[in-house]
């Protein structure tokens, strides 16, 4: 059985030197991972269309290129390492159907890079942190790990504001105790308010980045009339992932609180397994179903469930909550989405949130085994 992960996120505060080699990390993964893709992709062309082939191909390492590039050696192998096991599941996914082909990485991407715990290569003391290369790192340890917890690898990130985070991802042996389901809830999504629960209760969400869509209009505005590249047009730029920063830390810590909530008060949530990106899509809800953070807010909640024992269960998107009726079970042909209160023929009217999330606690019971 394999042993559960957890992952600790602290801020690190390197001095100008680690920031000199931490850059030159960043750049060398971003380096080698193009250099792979861009052999893979000519392995690719060559043999895409006799796929036995294509299998049997031997595709680049990093190693390759330490020979012609010796500067390569001096960053932390492990994170070259780690770009190559990343691009091999990118190809993964793509065969598999679950993502576009793989892209080559801008200067303008996220940067980062993963190592791995080697041999007590990684260690912690009183505020510092001992990282392959960099030797000892301050950093800001706001929780303590628990001992039985092993360190498995730390991805080093850098934020458009500048500040450096550490993720340590962890193994421990876990196994929680099933707890006796008695207390369920449903919940039904609701792009306002992020959800209503099935006891109509509604979450409230106060959508953090509508509230700072005019103050990060304005900021890009000033932005784009600055010339690229300038000092002044470098402090507007920090200006306006400032605020992206601000607004995605606010989201964050509001969906964490959320869903700590229902997993300590309920045995069981009950959700439908919604396709967000398809629905942000159809229905032109882009801004609002990224707002909410809806998906982040599922992750948060499952992961928090598990711990303790709990379940979440997630029942079909095409099950009608929304059309059906909480009280006599009558499904309705069609409902409009400006159509907010649920009226049906037996007479029963209800808020169409609070009728869909009734619908759902319903149908969790059901897949419970709950009468």
């Amino acid at each position: 059985m394999d042993m559960p992960n957890k992952a600790y996120k602290f801020r690190l505060y390197p001095t100008k030197e680690q920031e000199q080699l931490l850059a030159k990390t960043f750049g060398c993964v971003r380096f080698v991972y193009n250099k792979m893709l861009e052999e893979r992709l000519q392995i690719y062309e060559k043999f895409k269309d006799d796929k036995e082939a294509l299998k049997t191909q031997t595709f680049p390492t990093p190693a390759k290129y330490k020979k012609e590039f010796a500067w390569l050696k001096e960053v932390d192998s492990l994170a070259l390492a780690n770009a190559q096991l990343n691009l091999k599941q990118a190809f993964t996914n793509f065969f598999e159907g679950r993502t576009r082909f793989p892209k080559f990485k801008s200067r303008k991407a996220k940067q980062s890079y993963t190592t791995n715990m080697v041999n007590g290569n990684i260690k912690l003391a009183d505020g510092y942190i001992k990282l392959p290369k960099l030797k000892w790192v301050k950093f800001k340890q706001h929780r303590e790990i628990p001992v039985h917890h092993i360190i498995k690898s730390c991805t080093i990130t850098k934020t458009k504001t500048g500040k450096y985070f550490i993720s340590i991802l962890t193994e421990y042996e876990h196994q929680p105790v099933p707890k006796e389901v008695k207390n369920v809830v449903g919940l039904d999504f609701a792009m306002q308010t992020l959800y209503v629960d099935s006891e109509g209760k509604r979450a409230n969400y106060p959508r953090f980045y509508r509230q700072a869509l005019e103050k990060l209009a304005r900021a890009q505005r000033v932005l784009s009339r600055r010339r690229k590249g300038s000092n002044r047009w470098h402090k507007q730029r920090l200006k306006v992932a400032r605020l992206h920063e601000k607004i995605a830390n606010q989201r964050q810590d509001f969906l964490h609180k959320a869903s700590r909530q229902l997993a300590n008060r309920y045995d069981a949530v009950v959700i439908e397994d919604l396709n967000m990106k398809g629905m942000s899509q159809a229905l032109h809800f882009g801004k609002s179903v990224h707002d909410n953070g809806w998906g982040m807010f599922t992750t948060f909640l499952q992961y928090k469930l598990e711990e303790q024992g709990k379940k979440l269960i997630k029942i079909d998107k095409w099950f009608p909550s929304s059309k059906t009726c909480s009280r006599c079970g009558r499904v309705k042909a069609s409902l409009s989405l400006s159509e907010r209160l649920f009226r049906c023929e037996c007479g029963f009217v209800a808020d169409r949130d609070i009728n869909a999330a009734i619908n759902i606690h319903k149908e969790g019971l059901k897949q419970l085994g709950i009468a």
